[in-house]
């Protein structure tokens, strides 16, 4: 099963589109020399592909700045530069300030693994306005994802039923489906993308960057990620530290964790959202809907829950909401607090026997259009993360850290333990226990840690800048709600990360805004 609490940005603007219909949803790796000159040949945005998630073209940012697609050309191995290639599919926004000011790119990767920045950045673009007058907006599709050499699993009527399955069993019976059905998904990855799942480590997307670089014309990647941007970016750091131009990382990855450790961080980051959400609909002056008390709130869903694994309610039709598609609907709203009030209208719809509203959240998680299609989020997701992450568990081993993760979350923390086995008999060994992020000699690098973030805590910031090592990073604490802090639009944090990126001011370290 899938570990989709790792997914971002993508399934948030697409759940944000359709319930608003609803309601209103250290090597430096190849040389120049080694690979051939290419200039990018920038045109009108396409539609987005199925595999992107579909959609139309997108629209001009309210500056009038135009949307420009290109391919660039990159080795498929990069152990190989001069064999096959693959097509790595980018989008800018050229810069809208006085040409003589203008700095560089500005390169985004917004995280999952596997969502797609071709069509993320334009549906964020506008938040990025500021950096946008002395920087060319740019984005890409990562290898394995989107338009770049997307990896390919199963259809979609099979992957309907992949999200439908059963991803926190309680007796052996439960457990055998659950691998099998693992098993099944895995397989159908080898067979459809057998070229490509070899090559999607992060640490081939990090020579993809430097290539970017490159053919961009800039001397220094200047670089916003976000979530497993922040562990892009940090892999990038190390390989090429005397390439680092400014660089942010927000949403901070924690670099030194095993895939155990990082799910067990998750279970304990989305259980205090949760508790969050809970004490915010409670101690608001209308009356909470959905409960008197936090814990009455809590132990509602904990029953909602409880009682779709017995007996699931209508979806949307033909669907039903499962207490699989529940807790990955929760989760989904969890990500900003913006989506709170839909997970306080999806509960009341459900405790009324209507899934509609948790099963557009856990759909917008997935990647499922409103047409049924899937984009390649999920099937990337997972193989990026199989090909970074040397651990397998068995059955066994997931079962005997249940306890350790049920009691970081009792709603949460089943489904994130059993996710860990995504990899077992995957067809591609993992690379390491984590990644490596050390880069001595890099720029600055701002990292921004949010106090209540649910899919990347709060404490991954410290052991980033911790990791990165001595007088590279300086870290900002935004104490405030939501899986990111300059997204929440706070002022003290665009401030600082907007002086930073514009005119190289460095915020004091330990910075925090509220």
């Amino acid at each position: 099963m899938a570990n989709p609490f790792r997914l971002r940005a993508a399934a948030l603007t697409t759940s944000a589109v359709v319930l608003a219909a609803l309601l209103a949803g250290c090597s430096e790796g190849a040389k120049d020399g080694d690979l051939p000159a290419q200039k990018l040949d920038w045109k009108d945005c396409p539609v987005p592909s199925a595999a992107e998630g579909g959609g139309t073209s997108p629209s001009p940012l309210p500056s009038g700045a135009k949307w420009q697609c290109a391919t660039m050309k990159a080795p498929r191995d990069w152990s190989d530069p001069k064999g096959p290639t693959i097509d790595i599919a980018l989008i800018r926004a050229k810069a809208t300030g006085d040409p003589s000011r203008r700095i560089g790119s500005l390169v985004f990767n917004f995280g999952g693994p596997g969502g797609s920045g071709v069509t993320t950045l334009p549906a964020f673009g506008a938040d990025y306005a500021a950096l946008n007058t002395r920087y060319d907006l740019v984005s890409f599709d990562p290898r394995g994802v989107g338009r770049s050499a997307p990896v390919k699993c199963e259809s979609d009527a099979q992957l309907d039923d992949f999200f439908q399955q059963d991803a926190t069993p309680d007796d052996s019976a439960e457990r055998a489906q659950l691998l099998d059905r693992t098993r099944q998904f895995n397989s159908a990855c080898e067979k459809n993308s057998t070229k490509i799942l070899p090559h999607v480590r992060t640490t081939d997307a990090a020579r993809d960057m430097d290539l970017m670089r490159q053919v961009l014309g800039d001397d220094k990647l200047h670089y916003f990620g976000i979530s497993y941007g922040t562990e892009l970016g940090g892999v990038y750091a190390h390989l090429f530290p005397k390439n680092v131009g400014r660089a942010v990382f927000d949403a901070v990855v924690d670099p030194t964790l095993n895939p155990e450790q990082s799910a067990l961080g998750q279970a304990r980051g989305f259980q205090l959202a949760l508790d969050n959400f809970a004490e915010d609909c409670t101690s608001k002056t209308t009356e909470c809907p959905i409960g008197d008390t936090p814990q009455e709130v809590k132990d509602r869903i904990a029953k909602l829950l409880a009682d779709l694994e017995k007996k699931p309610i209508p979806g949307i039709f033909p669907r039903q909401l499962t207490q699989t598609a529940a807790t990955n609907g929760i989760a989904q709203s969890l990500y900003s607090k913006d989506f709170w009030e839909y997970l306080t209208e999806g509960l009341e719809q459900a405790y009324e026997g209507d899934g509609k509203i948790l099963m557009l959240l856990s759909d917008s998680m997935n990647g499922r259009s409103e047409n049924g299609e899937y984009s390649n989020i999920t099937a990337a997701n997972i193989a990026i993360n199989c090909a970074d992450e040397k651990p397998r568990y068995s059955a066994d081993q997931v079962q005997q850290a249940v306890p350790e993760f049920r009691a970081a979350s009792p709603v949460f923390g089943d489904y994130l333990a059993w996710g860990m086995v995504s990899c077992t008999d995957w067809a591609v060994p993992g690379a390491a226990e984590h990644p490596d992020v050390s880069a001595p000699g890099s720029a600055p690098i701002l990292v921004v840690g949010n106090t209540g973030d649910p899919a990347t805590p709060y404490e991954g910031a410290k052991k980033m800048v911790d990791a990165l090592g001595k007088g590279v990073a300086v870290e900002l604490t935004y104490k405030g709600q939501g899986h990111g802090a300059y997204d929440s639009k706070n002022k003290c944090v665009q401030s600082a990360v907007n002086d930073y990126l514009l005119d190289g001011k460095v915020p004091k370290a330990g910075t925090v805004c509220s």
